[in-house]
Formats: C-alpha cells, structure tokens, sequence
C-alpha cells in the first residue's frame, strides 16, 4: 500500500475511534470498575469483533448483509438489546465501597471483559455497512488484496487500541475518585447506565 494512502487511512481511523460510540462507554466503564491496565481486554475483544468484521466485508458476506433488511434488521435489534441490557444492570446496580466489593470488581475475569468487548462490537451490523463504504477507498484493484486487507485491518485495530486505551480509558481515570463514596457510584453507574441504553435506542431506531 503506498504511503500516501496508508497515512489517508490513518487519518480516517483516527477519525471513527474518537467519535464517541459504544466501544468508549464501554472501555471507560472497564477502566472504572477494574482500573485502566484492566481495561485492556475489553478493547482487546473490541478489536476481536473489527476483524470480524473486517473479514467479513473481505469474504463478501458483508454486501448480503447489508442487501437483506431482514438479516441487519436481526443483528441490529440484537445489538440494542444488548446495550439496553448492560446499560440497566449498570443503572440499577447497587453501590458497594466496602474493600471486598472493590477487589471483586477489579478481579472480574479478563474473558468476562474481553466477551463483552467482543458482543459490544460485534452486534452493530452498521460497523459491517461502513467498512463496506470505507474500506474500498483504501484498495487498489492492481495491487494484491490479501496483502491489503491485512495492512488496513493491523492499522484499524492498532490505531483503535492506542485510542481507546491510551484517550477514553485514560480520561475515565480522572472520574476514579467517584467511586470510593455511594453517592459517586450511583451517579456514574446511571450516567454510563443512560449512555449504553441511549446508544443501543439509536441503534435500534436510526
């Protein structure tokens, strides 16, 4: 891939991973409730559900997706009705500051995270119609594509990784002290616990 394209793609990445969607909440709620180094694998199974996506797009299937109402119609509702779900547990969930409750929150299993990263990603057939309009325009048809999708996929996900991690985990850090008192646990439980709902309803009706 020639240079000049390659920095257009890193560029336009840049662009989609600080646009604030599921994927931040999602990362500054891990970095909240498990701590910033934790919050990883959940970007990590973020990251998973993109190449997903990616070879998707690559193999094909994407344009059946986004050709057949009936099949995104079926991932979208799905994908809402997960965000809506982590966002009530996260709105009525009870506040806790006692020393066993804050070491079980940061102990949650890395694969908890990482399949809720994944799910989160993973259910937004929007994701699988954008690629299908953005990837084509980092291609060139006279170069191999193998070799291509390979560059295009590293660089979307190294560049998503840096971003959630290193931006949206990072800025959760300075909001850490709310969680030592009850009343600092209930706000950001229901502000993250509105954001996830609130995305999951745009996704279902936009």
């Amino acid at each position: 891939m020639p240079l000049s394209i390659w920095g257009a793609l890193v560029g336009a990445c840049l662009l989609i991973s600080f646009t604030p969607g599921a994927g931040a909440i999602n990362t500054m709620s891990n970095s909240l409730t498990s701590g910033f180094r934790r919050a990883i694998w959940g970007v990590l199974g973020q990251q998973a559900a993109l190449v997903v996506h990616l070879a998707i797009v690559a193999a094909g299937l994407g344009v059946l997706v986004a050709s057949s109402p009936t099949a995104f119609n079926v991932i979208r509702y799905l994908g809402a009705a997960y965000l809506m779900y982590l966002g009530v547990r996260q709105f009525v969930s009870k506040p806790d500051t006692s020393p066993d409750a804050v070491t079980s929150l940061a102990r949650e299993p890395a694969w908890s995270m990482f399949r809720r990263g994944l799910w989160v990603n993973l259910l937004n057939p929007k994701a699988i119609v954008f690629f299908l309009a953005f990837i084509p325009g980092f291609v060139r048809p006279d170069l191999p594509l193998w070799s291509q999708y390979l560059v295009i996929g590293a660089t979307i996900v190294c560049v998503d990784v840096v971003v959630m991690w290193f931006f949206f985990a990072l800025a959760a850090k300075s909001f850490k002290r709310f969680t030592t008192s009850e009343s600092g646990q209930r706000v950001l439980g229901r502000v993250f616990g509105v954001l996830f709902v609130g995305v999951g309803v745009l996704l279902a009706v936009v």
